[in-house]
């Protein structure tokens, strides 16, 4: 065996699958680190080295990198990652994660991608893990021959492949020894059946996650009852009642002559059971045990979100008794897979732990998740639910389409017109133009103009960020300044952070060159009520417009509304959805009551459904505008790298690395955003940046101002973590910063003073 490159190999899979190596130069530098580098060095003619190259190289640094970029080579042909020769640099693909997980040798790898497939048997998989590397060492020695051929004819329930004159016949041989609870004389038989148990339930763990990740329903259930039998030492043809070590071999033989199956035994009462097996003290102990396997029920309930995604809630309600000593103190562990018979192909896969608390009180779990549908629409897919430690513990729960109503076919996006660009004098209004710096709308303004300053229908603008929804949202504006002079303006935006925003910019441009009041109305600042009445454009959030407006009969200026702007519409399926819902309804109701007609005009990003929200608002086909999300006046690249993990923290802490990567690779010299999921993160993520910046040669580099500036600067702000961040061209933005930081790290961001 290649010592060197088989040490190579586990160590740079198992440093690519966790992110600490993510290119050649990456892991050179951390193979220097690992004892294999400093016996290469105190004896290099034992790892091939010669004299010549070594006196050349005494760092070995070229050697080092010949030896990362061969074994790149060998696991990119493995597929356990994913080595691009040209940039040197790595990803890891499920498979080297999987490998990486379990320590499982690349040989094997390679053994299961030659053999391992979807329709092997019981006794394929016996075979193919007989291959595996790690056993190559175990040898058949001639004064084992005739034991094993009583083992094979004694204890093997499968055919091994290979008989026992080979070393992989007798690891198989073996292996269903364990299982069978087969009794070995020979002292080495001894010793190579307990290394051979060990292994085997390892790699065939690794072959279970292999087949999930394949989404091979069938192979993934095969494997799992076989990771069960070896841990058991059962097969699975035996009753599921033998896993009870209280119960005799006596009455567990009449059971299985009985053909007594444990739904069976649920319906019958114990003095039944105990007249059967002819021992009627041990009915009560049989129904106990019975009742001790783990079971539940499952209720799915089925939700077309569009015409190819389907959203399913599934209620677990347990149904078994809990002990102690037989489930242990905490929960069983379940896999649980939606797989489509007909395809045989899984689309959603989870591991589910049912807590103790949750047996005892037969509380139901709720379980959420999103599959894939395809037209024509199947019969019927399957939920099914596989105990991950105990024998005969399993349910089923059909998911049927016979009365699956689709939703209707989304109109296509709006096509973007090859128009001539509109010049900002078609506002007709000096004052409007100077406000503008440019001298042609973009060709989304130029499309949407007419309806937007020209006519009061309700519009529904979907484009995406960037495309200048603003200024759309101020050719409505305007119009209402020009026709109904007296009316108010409301525009809502989501987040106290956009309404500041748009105060700081319409204050200038709408209050001091117009002469229109602006008014912020928000969670931080109320205003009085003369205020608001004398305004002519109020800026607020959703949750307060609806406290203001909910008084609409006592308060005039609600009924003076003329235009309700709401900006990022498409946030009604979020938890704040339902206060928009009341808002826009209202506008309606005060609308019908007051005889009055009140616009409204929702912006968002590009929709898939449209026609539903634009059917709410009361828009017909005038009105209407949902750009494709490629329609951009900034062309976007996409790179999508997707992280794989259930647990919250370590996925976040996964990512930082490869966006480090992903700064130096797609944006090393421009401003670069990066958004995470709570306040927590920013700090976490930008102290994992500042680490990974140490280790360049300039780790300021993000920081494109004087040294002594930005102290001063520093100085001024209260977060400390910002104070730390500030200093390597790092900036933190979120709701918990206090307001001054928070416009420091917008003014420094949008100076390009930190990147």
């Amino acid at each position: 065996m290649d010592f060197k490159a088989y040490n190579c190999g586990l160590l740079t899979a198992v440093k690519i699958a966790l992110g600490t190596v993510t290119n050649v130069e990456e892991a050179v530098k951390w193979l220097s680190y690992t004892y294999l580098y400093v016996r290469m060095r105190a004896n290099p003619l034992a790892y091939g080295i010669n004299y010549k190259t070594y006196q050349m190289d005494p760092a070995l640094e070229l050697y080092r990198k010949e030896l990362v970029v061969e074994t790149g080579r060998k696991l990119d042909k493995a597929r356990m990652i994913r080595f691009e020769e040209r940039t040197g640099y790595f990803a890891s693909t499920d498979l080297g994660r999987t490998a990486s997980h379990f320590y499982i040798r690349y040989n094997t790898i390679e053994t299961f991608n030659e053999h391992f497939n979807s329709q092997s048997t019981e006794a394929d998989i016996l075979r193919i893990v007989s291959k595996a590397e790690e056993f190559d060492q175990l040898k058949v020695r001639d004064e084992e021959l005739e034991e094993l051929d009583q083992l094979l004819n004694n204890y093997c329930q499968l055919p091994a492949a290979g008989g026992v004159e080979n070393g992989y016949g007798k690891v198989n041989v073996l292996l269903q020894t364990y299982i069978g609870r087969g009794e070995v004389e020979s002292f080495s038989l001894i010793s190579d059946l307990s290394y051979v148990a060990q292994n085997a339930a390892r790699i065939v763990r690794a072959l279970f996650e292999i087949a999930l990740r394949k989404r091979w329903p069938a192979m993934t259930y095969r494997l799992l009852k076989l990771c069960k039998v070896i841990d058991k030492r059962l097969w699975d043809f035996a009753h599921p009642l033998r896993q009870f070590p209280n119960l005799s071999h006596v009455i567990l033989n009449r059971l299985e002559e009985k053909r007594l199956t444990v739904d069976k035994l649920k319906e019958m009462k114990k003095d039944e059971i105990g007249h059967m097996l002819h021992h009627v003290n041990i009915g009560l102990t049989v129904k106990q045990c019975v009742h001790q396997i783990p079971a539940f029920t499952m209720e799915a309930s089925t939700q077309p979100i569009t015409r190819s995604v389907l959203r399913v809630r599934l209620i677990i309600t347990p149904d078994f008794r809990w002990n102690d000593q037989v489930h242990g103190s905490v929960g069983e562990p379940w896999w649980l897979w939606v797989e489509d018979p007909i395809n045989d192909h899984i689309y959603h896969s989870e591991y589910l732990l049912l807590q103790k608390k949750q047996v005892v009180t037969k509380e139901p779990q709720h379980i959420v998740f999103t599959i894939p549908i395809f037209e024509p629409l199947p019969s019927q897919y399957y939920i099914k639910a596989v105990s991950d430690r105990w024998l005969g513990a399993e349910a089923l729960c059909a998911i049927n389409f016979q009365n699956l109503i689709l939703p209707e076919r989304h109109p296509p996006h709006t096509e973007l017109l090859d128009l001539q660009p509109l010049p900002v004098t078609a506002l007709g209004n000096r004052e409007f133009e100077s406000l503008y710096k440019f001298t042609h709308f973009n060709p989304i303004q130029t499309q949407i103009f007419h309806t937007l300053y020209h006519t009061d229908t309700n519009v529904l603008l979907g484009a995406p960020t960037g495309s200048g929804k603003t200024i759309a949202a101020e050719l409505a504006m305007f119009r209402v300044f020009n026709k109904y002079p007296c009316s108010k303006v409301v525009y809502i935006a989501p987040l106290k952070a956009l309404v500041r925003e748009r105060i700081e910019d319409w204050k200038i441009r709408i209050e001091e060159k117009l002469g229109k009041k602006v008014v912020e109305l928000t969670g931080d600042v109320t205003p009085d009520m003369r205020a608001i009445a004398q305004a002519d454009l109020i800026v607020t959030t959703p949750e307060k417009w609806d406290g203001v407006s909910r008084s609409w009969q006592n308060r005039s200026y609600v009924q003076k509304v003329a235009i309700l702007i709401i900006d990022e519409i498409h946030l009604l399926g979020e938890d704040r959805g339902p206060v928009l819902e009341v808002i826009v309804s209202r506008t309606n109701f005060i609308s019908s009551h007051t005889s009055k007609s009140v616009r409204v005009v929702g912006l968002s990003t590009a929709l898939a459904n449209a026609r539903d929200l634009a059917d709410w608002l009361g828009i017909r086909q005038v009105g209407l505008f949902n750009f494709r999300p490629s329609v951009r006046p900034v062309p976007l690249e996409v790179h999508i790298h997707g992280f794989p993990g259930q647990h919250y923290c370590p996925r976040m802490a996964s990512m930082n690395k490869p966006t480090f990567q992903a700064i130096r690779s797609h944006s090393p010299a421009k401003p670069v955003l990066i958004f995470v999921s709570s306040r927590r993160q920013t700090r976490l993520t930008a102290l994992d940046l500042i680490a990974y910046l140490a280790t360049e040669d300039n780790p300021k580099q993000w920081l494109h101002q004087d040294e002594r500036e930005i102290e001063d600067i520093i100085a001024t702000v209260r977060d400390s973590n910002l104070k730390l961040t500030l200093a390597f061209g790092i900036g933190m933005h979120h709701a918990g910063l206090h307001e001054r930081d928070r416009k420091t790290v917008e003014e420094l961001f949008v100076n390009c003073k930190i990147q």
